[in-house]
């Protein structure tokens, strides 16, 4: 009886047996949990928000307002390195405020908040170099 009985380790099942054969890191396993919640999330808010836009025959279709699953679906989408671009010259993107001023919006700009006054561009350029301008000498006797 001094036999002593084998300790036989655990049987883990299928998942287990992934886990530690591809993820042996807490890390590593904590990114693929939330790369999948991730996905999961931006299926769901494709789903729902596609379903607002498409009919289904057989499902009746409720109208939603889409603003806070779009707001999902591009903030999953922005964890994820892609950002969706607004379209400008399709005639749904209406804001002006973020249109470029070209020269003549900048002078007619510039002279209009000058009262009328002639103004003057000046230019650095690095290493600095002063052009246009006189050089005088500074007034002797005086120290500086």
């Amino acid at each position: 009886m001094d036999e002593n009985p084998e300790v036989k380790p655990k049987k883990k099942g299928p998942l287990g047996k992934l886990k530690d054969a591809i993820l042996p890191d807490d890390e590593q396993q904590a990114a693929i949990i939330s790369t999948g919640v991730r996905i999961a999330v931006l299926a769901w808010s494709g789903a729902i928000l596609t379903l607002n836009y498409v009919a289904i025959p057989g499902i009746p279709q409720q109208k939603i307002d889409p603003t806070f699953i779009a707001s999902v679906f591009t903030g999953v989408l922005s964890s994820f390195g892609i950002v969706t671009a607004s379209k400008k010259g399709d005639g749904t993107y209406k804001n002006d405020g973020d249109k470029p001023m070209n020269k003549k919006e900048i002078e007619q700009l510039i002279t209009t908040s000058n009262g009328g006054q002639n103004y003057q561009t000046i230019r650095v350029v690095t290493p600095l170099e002063i052009r246009g301008a006189e050089v005088v000498d500074p007034p002797k006797g005086k120290s500086t």
